[in-house]
């Protein structure tokens, strides 16, 4: 005989035994899921209509839908969307490439735009998005919303999708639009981050002057701080293999520890409740001018695939996540009584998000260009409208925010709160597809004629990966990045370029103190044995 406590012991087992291979089979599904979207998104990739986000997000939604009639409408998703899956773990990655990636040429070029973009016009669009669904969503039955839900929704629906948008957009075909598409989605989702945790921690009962002088400073601080702490990290990690030089000993140590340090600046940025993004974000960017060009050639080539792969992989991870979770049956038994609610709601919110960017983009360009002297820098009206298009997408971070907003540990119980989600849901399939879908042929027709460049013309038979300049001249440094002075070819010319610039003193400083301290290009270290002594001794015999 089995005593009864042996019985409930084996019973627990068994039960957890049944669940591991429940959460071993949903792991082999998703992988596989994850499989078929790199396919297919390839199979497409020439396809004008589509990209690999959307790819990602309709299988997803398709898998959603075969999951749910086969578990009777009980459940449409292999994992419950979490907050915290996408913000330690996918996020990350995908931020840290950007910055590591990025041509930092046309970036700083276009830095003050680019922060005018990401932080005022956010602050604008929030408050645009706020006013507005606090003047139509009172005259709606969706619940009880107070002040500071109306407030979060504004910072949710200000955050744009830069993933889905980067990939139609050409980093060499259209240089000018991808630095300021890309620089603006990254601080916006900085901005937005920090404005939806300001919103959650202040006290909103009693709105006045004081609050917004605390909340104005508790930005700057943020934005400050963070960028500090992934610049000393970046520095850090440089040092530490310019010293040690580990490729000594081996390349694995390198690449591990220049992929722990950018992930550690991460989890720092988040333990002192800084903004993580805009930490691995530059931590990408110091990486890569400094650390990058102190490690071996097998090394570099070795972190730039590895890092592409490692944000490429989570794109795909978090589009299909959500497309899986867009038909979460919980959510959307809330609304069945009232579709009609959820629509109206819906369309509301899309009607105030393109109002919203439209109510930045085209006078924050219009600053712009009035302080920009040269016509080639400065943004037509065709850009303009690129711009505000390309950031009516909203995605991973509008539903990781949504969800952390009107959710309690994945679970919805207030009809209010489950309107929310699923217009959140609803917007953000309806403008990733159909925005999506629309803004290649929308960028073909405004600017029809895009120049014409040498990854353009490369072989079609080499690798997409291999055509992105991954070494030498495809890694600029700030020297290249921030411009030299050309010699004037005129009077006029003479008269209207400085002596002296900001970028003429910063090239001094970093070729007198920065570069001779933590490396960089023209500063790698020097040792018997090296993958640059042997190639300086024994060149390659061609044949």
């Amino acid at each position: 005989m089995v005593s009864p406590q042996l019985a409930v012991v084996f019973s627990k087992l068994q039960t957890l035994s049944t669940s591991d291979h429940a959460s071993v089979v949903s792991m082999n599904l998703f992988v596989a899921l994850l499989c078929a979207c790199i396919v297919i998104g390839h199979l497409l990739e020439e396809n004008r209509w589509m990209n690999e986000s959307i790819t990602a997000l309709v299988i997803g939604v398709c898998t959603g839908v075969i999951i749910l009639l086969t578990s009777g409408g009980k459940s449409s998703h292999l994992l419950v969307f979490s907050e915290d899956l996408f913000f330690i773990y996918l996020l990350p990655p995908i931020i840290f490439n950007a910055g590591f990636q990025v041509k930092k040429k046309q970036f700083f070029r276009n830095f003050i735009t680019i922060v005018l973009f990401g932080a005022v016009g956010t602050l604008i669009s929030c408050t645009i998005i706020s006013l507005g669904v606090i003047q139509f969503f009172k005259e709606m039955d969706i619940g009880s919303l107070d002040i500071a839900d109306f407030l979060a929704i504004g910072a949710i629906f200000a955050a744009t999708d830069s993933v889905c948008t980067l990939q139609v957009l050409n980093q060499d075909e259209t240089p000018l639009l991808y630095s300021l598409v890309f620089g603006e989605g990254v601080v916006n989702d900085a901005t937005s981050v920090v404005l939806f945790n300001a919103i959650q921690s202040f006290d909103l009962t009693n709105i006045n002057p004081r609050i917004a002088l605390e909340f104005i400073g508790n930005f700057l601080y943020l934005f400050l701080s963070s960028t500090m702490l992934g610049v000393v990290v970046g520095l850090v990690s440089a040092y530490i293999i310019k010293k040690l030089y580990f490729g000594r000993h081996s390349t694995d140590r390198e690449f591990a520890l220049m992929m722990l340090m950018a992930y550690l600046s991460y989890i720092m940025a988040e333990l002192f409740y800084l903004s993580g993004i805009l930490t691995v974000f530059f931590c990408g960017i110091v990486m890569s001018h400094y650390t990058w060009h102190n490690v071996t050639e097998s090394s570099r080539v070795t972190t730039k695939h590895a890092f592409a792969t490692l944000s490429f992989v989570a794109e795909i991870f978090i589009f299909l996540y959500v497309g899986m979770d867009a038909l979460d049956i919980e959510k959307w038994r809330f609304v069945n009584d009232s579709p009609g609610t959820s629509v109206a709601v819906s369309s509301v919110l899309l009607a105030l998000v393109m109002a919203g960017r439209a109510a930045f983009v085209f006078p924050l360009s219009f600053l712009s260009n009035l302080a920009k002297k040269s016509a080639g820098e400065k943004i037509s009206f065709r850009e303009q409208i690129i711009i505000w298009w390309a950031g009516l997408m909203r995605g991973a971070v509008s539903m990781a925010l949504a969800y952390n907003q009107f959710t309690r540990a994945g679970h919805t119980q207030l009809r209010g709160n489950a309107i929310m989600i699923t217009s959140t849901i609803t917007v953000v399939l309806f403008s990733t597809v159909v925005f999506g879908i629309m803004t290649k042929p929308l960028i073909r027709f405004l600017l029809p004629h895009p120049k014409v460049t040498s990854s353009m013309l490369s072989d079609p038979s080499t690798p997409k990966s291999i055509t992105v300049p991954f070494l030498g001249s495809g890694q600029d440094s700030f020297e290249d990045s921030l411009g030299g002075i050309q010699r004037p070819g005129s009077i006029r010319a003479l008269l209207t370029t400085p002596t002296h610039t900001v970028h003429h003193y910063w090239r001094k400083f970093d070729d007198a103190f920065m570069r001779p301290m933590f490396g960089g290009r023209g500063f790698v270290p020097f040792f018997p044995g090296s993958p640059t002594e042997r190639n300086e001794h024994n060149p390659p015999q061609w044949q």
